[in-house]
């Protein structure tokens, strides 16, 4: 990588991984629906202006469809999951527990019949979800149902997100990805909308809070979006997608300084063997030829953050 790719990369993961500690901002002053709704909606038209701003043409063509679908699972799907498990697991672990999307696009993948599983991705499978196993069942906080819930609750938005990248693999290959990112976001956007009435904004949001939010939809979602897009043009999809394992160093560590979030010795193995899991999977470690060759790439949809 040249000296701005990496100033690229070194970005993305500040930006990503400091965004967990704004998702707990943004969901105490607007709550977990709209926390997604408005981060959404307003990603979606800060993307609009920005490539008008460039002049850059949008074709959407007949992809509403398919987009609707990518919106519904990678956006709507991940950012509740991530946005209910914050506030009750922590940013640290929610930032973990995101870079086990690789795993859930592997095995559904692979039930698709769109991914060729290697013994090594197999073996990054079991090492991953062992991991797993290790950061939820080892907590330093009490284990209560809200503490599961949240968990099942960011597991649930891996999946999601994991799942909304391969439907956009299978069905919108034809479509660019500032297509993709701006209708996902804008159709998520709509779908949580009317849960707004269910669970509403707890209490009036302050103007601290609304820089809150326009600093999560602005930069942790659209600028960060157009900084890791340049990136797959430029370096590839594999090396671009390593920022997820990179996400979580930098998010543990911020919300140690700030927060004083602590993970148990359990925890912090469990977190570093999902990590390499993951590597595994997407093929960043040297195999040998015979696995390297059937290594899967992975699509640019599934960071989301």
């Amino acid at each position: 990588m040249g000296r701005r790719q990496v100033l690229d990369y070194v970005a993305m993961a500040l930006i990503w991984g400091s965004s967990f500690i704004l998702v707990l901002r943004v969901v105490e002053a607007f709550g977990w629906v709209g926390a997604v709704t408005f981060r959404a909606l307003a990603a979606s038209a800060i993307l609009v202006v920005v490539a008008a701003a460039m002049r850059r043409r949008l074709a959407f063509a007949d992809a509403w469809a398919p987009i609707a679908v990518v919106g519904a699972t990678t956006v709507a799907g991940q950012l509740i999951g991530l946005s209910y498990a914050t506030p009750r697991i922590g940013t640290a672990m929610a930032a973990i527990l995101v870079a086990t999307i690789p795993l859930f696009s592997l095995v559904i993948g692979q039930l698709w019949r769109i991914e060729r599983v290697t013994t090594t991705a197999r073996l990054g499978l079991v090492l991953g979800f062992g991991g797993i196993v290790l950061l939820v069942g080892f907590p330093t906080v009490p284990v209560t149902p809200e503490f599961v819930l949240g968990c099942a609750s960011s597991l649930f938005g891996s999946f999601s997100a994991a799942l909304g990248s391969n439907w956009a693999r299978r069905h919108l290959q034809a479509v660019g990805s500032w297509e993709q990112t701006i209708g996902a976001f804008l159709a998520g956007g709509l779908m949580t909308l009317p849960l707004v009435l269910v669970v509403p904004v707890p209490t009036e949001p302050r103007p601290i809070d609304v820089g809150y939010l326009v600093l999560l939809a602005g930069v942790c979602s659209a600028l960060a979006y157009v900084l890791y897009f340049r990136l797959v043009a430029e370096v590839g999809a594999t090396l671009a997608i390593s920022v997820e394992f990179v996400v979580p160093v930098v998010a543990v560590v911020v919300a140690a300084v700030l927060l004083g979030e602590r993970l148990s010795p359990p925890q912090i193995i469990g977190g570093a063997v999902i990590i390499f899991g993951c590597s595994l999977v997407v093929g960043l470690l040297p195999w040998p030829k015979a696995d390297a060759e059937a290594a899967r790439e992975p699509e640019p949809a599934e960071a989301s953050y």
